[in-house]
């Protein structure tokens, strides 16, 4: 209880600041949650049906029971984003998904994750509808929302899946386009970072026009956005730094010149010998803060009134966009090779070492007829250049229906990812098979003999352009809809009320595909060098037939205490037939119950229950067992360690370790441990219990203008479709080393690099962590909302003030029954984060105030993320025996290694702590004339640089360039300009 009152009295702090300094976020973002929608903007016209987030019933005067977040079109003017995503990152209650930021990790989309819960556990809307997903996954493509067009975005926070169908467990995100739009609309955004790189332009034109005397309208968009990458070269980024030892050095195992790892060696050339390894690779300054994206889209709506009451409408959208991730050169990492003993390139030194370490003899035995063996050979052939993923990504969405609500789409996306750079593993064994330097023993492909044992630079161009090849993969998605929606209302029948009970039913019939179709190149675990694992071809899909119903009765109105009594309740039933050989099917059920009491005019109060759903996605339920990558900085395997524990090292050995690499083994490559996974056609829909609670103040007698709103939230996800974290799985086996058995599953289902007993190497002989998907995790997360409002005209002048403040009590998760309950909340590591290991504060908030006078607009944007600590120190840890001297980050000075020139290096560090962080927009926006609005901004106007926590402090994903580029401003300064005509 002392943890929320002092939370509560931050937040209400941070309110009152935000008024008494004038920084919130603008009235035009109102978060109210109270009337069906905001003002209609200046192309609506009177008397149109209002979508209401979160119900299907359609009524100009409803309130709703669950809270809703309000981004209007003002608000995104302000914020001045390239992409939806940018807009809908970092605001409250939102955690980052797959973003512009997210480059080695990139599935070349870009999606949102509401409450920490997943990409997968939130739906997008445009107009209440659903989207086709890109991916497996079900996830929609935020690229191809029209961002010209919205009117407004509605926040739905909490379980929406009573209206909208399975997925929306933790809310929904509704994009609402203008309706009855007139005119000409032309938009030019630029923008422009601090240190004059990271351009990005987007260009809007929409066209609008009613016809038929009025009776109909149609409406046709254009837009055209590029954005140029932004490498990591920034002093804080330009060298990998370990978040265990503070070293700046090349991270990477896998460096140049070539090293060779034997059971207990790695040996590196040097000046024509082999010597211990000296060297890692430093891949930051290879990979980017920002991915470069073009996007051209095209929209166009149509509505036309038949006859009173009756409606046609329909809506088409086409969107191509082009997204790169781009990463450190490719290599190769750990495999077996052999090479003649009279290669040309191997002189007689390094031959004569090669020879000793593999134990043959040196003369006669170690002659021109021998095939040295190579048990793990790791060079990175920085002569080829970047691994370049091209995501090449095209959908078309087609809606038509009437007014009814009898509706029909159909949507198709359509993803080719082209992979450049990349080195084939088996060309390197044919081109180390050579007796001269210009042909192959094998000449297929016209080989060229590569150069293992120089210095970068080493491998030619004829010899780079043989060793490489493009791959692609080609992923096609489809979805059908149709849906039956009869709404309306049964006048006033209740004694105590004048207002209608309104009421919807109706069916809804959804169908998914999805087919990915790899070349043999992706299909290979061992030809890409550095792919992560293979990429295999699968097909799966499933439809689901389902009604509902939903009633809103207003209980009492115009009485005493009882202003306006509403009761909100619904119910869906979903029959799930999944296409699979077995056709298995399942049904699932979700409802929910809702209420609004105003005792008095200005006071409202309003809670939400509901039992949401979330049924398997096509890759949790067809994608095939592949091994790949996850996260792991240390594992108990390591060092000496298993040289003294004796059931230690037969646990190691029985985890395939070489008998002869125990004391010798060394930490997973880069931070990275091999992980096996898949599909399970087993699992099942997930069960949530979503439940929100809260009030809404308006005292428009005593302070008019102003608004408060406070809602509690309380998300709990049973039976949750999850796999077990790196440190799950580590913890089943070594979690108490002394009863641990050599023969348990829990330890003998890890398997390790049969070369060198690491939990890293080629995906073809090291598995690593098995991940299988079941049905047995658990999420839980709650806190509060608070969001604040204020606007007030004092002459020719106007001051908006407003506050939207979210605090998280939890964000609990434990992927079984016995695993270890983690609550993320104010921490990150790799195990932090159910998603993509992105970083939930305790307490985050925005605050905008907008100072307008006639034709000119000061606005100040404050964001605020509180201060958050590495997982080891956290208090559940310690309660289960884990120290934090033993579950630290680095803490002292941080230094160089051998060939590393880092900006940081001597700065005293501690990466177990993060500060809470602040940051400053500033927007001027000048209305020269009613048709022409010029609109100039600064971001992180202080040019606040992100936190340094090393390399290994979290996932992949979210961990880059020795910080958390989602959640901290990698880019510095940047300078926005925009101008939109209208006439």
């Amino acid at each position: 209880m002392k943890k929320t009152a002092t939370s509560l009295a931050r937040l209400s702090v941070g309110s009152a600041i935000s008024v008494l300094a004038f920084a919130s976020f603008a009235s035009s973002a109102s978060a109210q949650v109270a009337p069906a929608a905001p003002a209609a903007a200046e192309e609506d016209t009177p008397n149109v049906d209002i979508v209401v987030t979160g119900t299907l019933i359609r009524n100009p005067n409803l309130t709703s029971s669950s809270p809703i977040k309000i981004l209007n079109d003002a608000e995104i003017t302000k914020r001045a984003p390239n992409t939806v995503e940018e807009l809908l990152r970092g605001l409250p209650g939102v955690s980052p998904g797959v973003g512009s930021q997210v480059n080695n990790g990139s599935n070349g989309t870009n999606s949102v994750d509401l409450r920490g819960l997943g990409v997968q556990r939130n739906l997008v809307l445009l107009d209440g509808s659903r989207i086709v997903p890109s991916l497996a996954n079900g996830a929609t493509d935020l690229n191809v929302i029209p961002l010209a067009l919205i009117e407004r975005a509605d926040l739905l926070t909490g379980g929406a899946s009573t209206t909208y169908g399975a997925d929306a467990v933790s809310g929904v995100v509704n994009f609402i386009t203008k309706r009855n739009f007139t005119g000409v609309d032309v938009r030019f955004a630029n923008k422009i970072l601090g240190t004059g790189d990271g351009y990005s332009f987007r260009g809007d034109i929409t066209v609008g026009a009613n016809f038929a005397d009025d009776r109909g309208n149609a409406v046709l968009s254009f837009g055209y956005t590029k954005v140029d990458p932004v490498y990591q070269i920034q002093p804080f980024s330009t060298f990998g730094i370990s978040s265990t030892t503070g070293r700046a050095s090349g991270a990477s195992f896998t460096s140049v010149p070539t090293t060779i790892a034997f059971n207990t060696q790695n040996l590196q050339v040097s000046g024509g010998a082999l010597v211990p390894q000296y060297q890692g690779f430093n891949f930051n300054p290879y990979n980017i803060f920002q991915t470069p994206l073009i996007r051209k889209s095209i929209y166009a709506a149509t509505h036309y009134d038949v006859a009173d009451g009756v409606e046609f409408y329909a809506r088409g959208m086409f969107s191509q966009n082009t997204i790169q991730s781009i990463i450190a050169p490719s290599g190769i990492f750990g495999n077996a090779l052999t090479i003649p003993a009279n290669n040309p390139y191997l002189n007689t030194t390094i031959r004569d070492q090669l020879c000793t370490a593999n134990g043959i003899a040196l003369g006669a035995a170690c002659n021109t007829n021998t095939a040295i063996p190579l048990p793990g050979v790791y060079r990175r052939l920085v002569e080829i250049g970047p691994r370049v993923s091209t995501y090449e990504n095209t959908v078309y969405d087609a809606r038509i229906g009437t007014k009814i609500d009898i509706s029909a789409s159909y949507g198709r996306s359509e993803q080719t990812q082209t992979q450049s750079g990349y080195v084939i593993t088996q060309r390197v064994q044919q081109a180390l098979n050579a007796t001269n330097t210009t042909t192959c023993i094998d000449t297929t492909g016209n080989c060229v003999p590569v150069n293992l044992f120089g210095d970068a630079g080493s491998i030619s161009a004829a010899q780079a352009a043989f060793l490489q090849a493009q791959s692609t993969i080609r992923i096609n998605t489809e979805l059908y809809q149709a849906r039956a929606v009869l709404s309306g209302d049964f006048g006033s029948v209740l004694p105590t009320s004048d207002k209608a009970i309104s009421y919807a039913v109706g069916a809804e019939y959804r169908k998914y595909k999805y087919d990915r179709i790899p070349d043999a190149f992706a299909q290979d675990p061992s030809a890409l060098g550095g792919a992560g694992g293979a990429t295999l071809p699968f097909t799966g899909g499933y439809d689901v037939k389902e009604a509902f119903a939903e009633l809103i009765a207003p209980l009492v109105t115009d009485k005493p205490f009882f202003n306006d009594l509403t009761l909100e309740a619904g119910v869906r039933y979903s029959s799930y037939n999944i296409q699979a050989p077995t056709s298995p099917k399942f049904n699932t059920t979700t409802f929910k119950g809702g209420a609004t009491w105003e005792p008095v005019k200005g006071v409202r109060f309003r809670g939400n229950y509901q039992r949401a759903v979330r049924a398997p996605n096509i890759g949790e339920l067809f994608a095939p067992t592949v091994t790949g990558l996850t996260n792991l900085t240390t594992e108990p395997c390591v060092g000496a360690a298993p040289l003294t524990n004796a059931n230690l090292r037969a646990i190691c050995i029985a985890q395939g370790a070489p008998a002869g690499s125990i004391g010798s083994i060394q930490d997973p490559s880069a931070g990275q441990a091999n992980a096996t996974g898949g599909g399970n056609p087993a699992i099942r829909p997930e069960k949530a219990d979503t439940f929100t609670v809260g009030a809404i103040f308006t005292p428009s007698q005593i302070v008019p203008g102003l608004s408060i709103g406070v809602d509690y939230f309380n998300i709990k996800v049973n039976q949750a479709i999850t796999s077990a974290l790196p440190g799950d799985v580590i913890n089943a086996c070594f979690g108490n080393i002394t009863a641990a058995s050599a023969t348990s599953a829990a330890c003998t289902s890890i398997r390790r690099n049969p070369v060198n007993g690491r939990l890293s190497g080629p995906t073809a002989t090291t598995l690593g962590l098995p991940t299988p998907l079941t049905n047995n995790g658990r999420y839980a997360t709650d806190g509060i909302d608070l969001t604040a409002d204020y606007s007030r005209k004092f002459g020719e002048f106007g001051l908006d003030l407003s506050f939207r403040g979210t605090w998280t009590d939890h964000l609990k998760f434990a992927a079984s029954p016995t695993s270890l309950s983690r609550d993320c909340v104010g921490y990150f590591s790799v195990n932090c984060g159910p998603s993509l290991g992105q970083i939930m504060p305790e307490l985050t908030w925005q605050q905008r105030t907008t100072l307008s006078a006639k034709g000119v607009s000061l606005s100040v944007l404050w964001r605020h993320l509180d201060s958050v600590q590495y997982e080891g120190q956290a208090p559940d840890f310690v309660a289960r025996g884990y120290t934090t001297a033993n579950r630290n980050l680095f803490s002292g000075v941080i230094t160089n290694a051998a060939g590393a020139n880092s900006a940081l290096a001597g700065q005293t560090v501690n990466f177990n702590r993060i500060p809470a962080y602040n940051y400053i927009d500033l927007t001027v926006q000048f209305e020269v004339a009613k048709e022409f609005v010029l609109t100039l901004g600064v971001q992180n106007a202080f040019n606040k640089q992100p936190p340094v926590v090393g390399g290994q402090a979290g996932s992949t994903a979210a961990n880059s360039g020795n910080t958390f580029p989602s959640t901290y401003d990698p880019l510095g300064r940047s300078f926005n300009a925009a101008v939109r005509v209208k006439f």
